[in-house]
């Protein structure tokens, strides 16, 4: 039995493959990496560690996630 989807989980055990980079910038190689689940949910994690920890977000949470960063609610990070 296959262990259940949750954050934190190794990124590894999410699959070696379809992580992207949509997110990538002049950082020497250190960008975040995004899959799309199959159950519609997001998984990310940091490129340059590719067997550590991966963040999961329902469809509901990564679409306000964007949907606030687009309306620069996340600006006071920068």
């Amino acid at each position: 039995m296959q262990d259940p989807i949750r954050t934190c989980m190794p990124s590894h055990a999410l699959g070696a493959r379809g992580w992207s980079k949509p997110w990538s910038d002049d950082a020497g190689g250190a960008c975040v990496e995004a899959k799309k689940l199959a159950d519609g949910s997001v998984a990310l994690r940091q490129s340059t560690d590719p067997d550590g920890p991966a963040l999961v977000l329902s469809h509901t949470e990564m679409a306000g996630f964007l949907a606030s960063v687009k309306a620069g609610e996340a600006d006071f990070l920068l």
